[in-house]
């Protein structure tokens, strides 16, 4: 990861760079709008929903968002930032691919150092659905929800950027491990098209994790204090929370009624499920704060590989 920047980054820019990554798949763009959109509206920030219109508007380019960002250092976690959007669910689309060529081009990197990035991001995004160790023989869903719940709250009080992308594999992991308890195996496909289904967009997901750190200047460990910026970063883990808590809750009575659920009743359900979350978080944030001071790169690497449990 990068050392730490005693100057303030351009952080427009780098949003704009992650919003950039965000539509840059034509197939799920329009849904990623949509996303985006909602986001801005939740954080109340004006600046993200300028920048998206101007983007989509064809008013602000690439070029000019990468020629503001004058650091290696800043240069560096805009691409690892973007690279993680792009990925975010676990492949990389062809148009995702022709966007991160021009953005190595733009932020002048070289091969060295954008596939150093690749594989750092990699490492979370690209890990496998199965864990290596033994599933129990019947398991209480109802308590795991809450402990990945947990966990993804916690993830999102630590200042690493690659925290906030580890939380979609494991709310897949988790999504994977309740079709399984019902008799249905998943692949990372299946899962895509259950979010899907429900309204979540995987990779504005990550975008709005890192928008939340970038604003209340969580990310300080690597990119300098954020001045004007003000947020609380337990905003950002009780939407987590929440958000992960209603995706297991629906899966679990998704699957376990066959993978029956009319569309309307689902995008209604995922509402009231999150609502239901956002009230739990305060009960459990004492204990989301003491799994945060658990966690490291080495821990969060081994629980979305599955090599330990949540």
């Amino acid at each position: 990861m990068h050392p730490p920047n005693s100057e303030s980054p351009n952080v427009d820019s780098i949003l704009t760079i992650c919003l950039f990554a965000s539509f840059s798949d034509g197939e799920k763009c329009e849904r990623e709008r949509e996303q985006v959109t909602r986001m801005a509206e939740e954080l109340g920030s004006a600046d993200i929903a300028a920048l998206s219109r101007q983007i989509l508007m064809g008013k602000l380019s690439l070029s000019d968002a990468c020629a503001a960002l004058q650091t290696k250092q800043e240069k560096m976690l805009a691409y690892e930032m973007a690279r993680a959007v792009c990925e975010a669910g676990g492949s990389i689309s062809a148009d995702e691919q022709t966007f991160l060529t021009e953005l190595r081009g733009h932020l002048a990197l070289a091969a060295a150092e954008a596939s150093s990035i690749d594989r750092e991001v990699d490492k979370i995004s690209a890990a496998p659905l199965i864990s290596s160790l033994p599933e129990l023989t019947a398991p209480d869903n109802g308590s795991m929800i809450l402990k990945y719940a947990i966990l993804n709250g916690a993830l999102e009080l630590l200042p690493q950027t690659l925290a906030t992308v580890a939380i979609i594999p494991l709310q897949m992991k988790m999504v994977y491990r309740i079709g399984k308890s019902h008799g249905v195996e998943l692949g990372t496909s299946n899962i895509k098209d259950f979010l899907a289904t429900a309204g979540i967009g995987i990779g504005s997901q990550v975008l709005e994790g890192f928008a939340r750190k970038m604003m209340s200047g969580l990310g300080k460990k690597y990119i300098g204090k954020m001045a004007g910026r003000i947020a609380n970063q337990a905003t950002g883990s009780a939407f987590s929370f929440a958000s992960t808590y209603a995706i297991g809750q629906l899966a679990e009575r998704y699957y376990g009624n066959g993978g029956r659920l009319p569309t309307t009743e689902v995008k209604t359900l995922v509402t009231t499920l999150t609502e239901e979350g956002k009230n739990l978080y305060t009960r459990y944030a004492p204990e989301i704060q003491q799994r945060a001071s658990t966690l490291d790169a080495a821990s969060v690497l081994s629980l979305v590989r599955g090599k330990s449990t949540v």
